[in-house]
């Protein structure tokens, strides 16, 4: 039974992480972090650290699915649709799926949950000027593509 409160619990906040990283493969992303949340929680020292530590891994998972489905690379502004292509509008989703994973995953630590850059960087494994950098490009595209 705690096994299911705790499923029922985790799923939707790894969702929201996993979901805007892999995209169209957001669920596979939750059902892999999911497995690797339950294979590993006896390794968990710290109880109340539960979605902290959940969230590296959901991050991991979601970097590596979206990796793996390399569905789209990013995209130049040449690219992107006009703004009189009304039917061919940009929506936030298609802006996201014309950054890479990592811009996903930087944007979606910063701007979605609120992590400062020493945090993001301690859970994308990478230096701090490495998030700073990743933010302001996936921002500026980010940017580009919904101004288009």
């Amino acid at each position: 039974m705690a096994m299911n409160d705790l499923l029922r619990e985790l799923t939707p906040y790894l969702g929201r992480i996993c979901g805007p990283i892999a995209l169209d493969s957001g669920q596979d992303a939750v059902q892999e972090a999911l497995i690797a949340v339950f294979r590993n929680l006896r390794a968990l020292r710290e109880p109340d650290a539960l979605y902290g530590w959940a969230r590296a891994i959901a991050v991991r998972e979601a970097v590596r699915i979206a990796r793996r489905d390399n569905r789209v690379g990013p995209a130049e502004p040449g690219d992107l649709p006009s703004r009189q292509d009304v039917e061919h509008a940009v929506d936030i989703r298609d802006v996201l799926e014309r950054l890479t994973p990592e811009h996903r995953a930087v944007l979606v630590l910063r701007d979605v949950e609120g992590l400062d850059e020493a945090t993001a960087a301690r859970l994308l494994a990478v230096p701090v000027g490495t998030v700073k950098s990743r933010l302001a490009r996936a921002r500026l595209s980010f940017r580009k593509a919904w101004q288009s």
